[in-house]
């Protein structure tokens, strides 16, 4: 069964490795994108929903990453807040 190309963009998240999402955004690094996974409980990154795990395998859904980013305080970095 295939889908339609209007299926297809139809509530399905976009979701990136944490390298392929630096890839594409070059806004933001590696060490930044893990440190506020690290921190997610924190900085609110958790109840975004913008993390998805499968296993070992950390996948950022891109839409709900920059809702997050949109939404959050200057301060969401590390338990310093920085």
């Amino acid at each position: 069964m295939t889908l339609k190309q209007e299926d297809k963009n139809c509530n399905i998240p976009q979701l990136m490795t944490i390298r392929q999402f630096v890839s594409a955004n070059p806004a933001f690094t590696l060490g930044g994108i893990r440190n506020y996974i690290f921190f997610e409980e924190v900085n609110g990154l958790k109840t975004s929903g913008a993390i998805q795990r499968i296993g070992k395998k950390i996948l950022i859904n891109v839409d709900k990453f920059f809702d997050w980013v949109a939404t959050c305080p200057s301060t969401t970095g590390g338990a310093n807040g920085r």
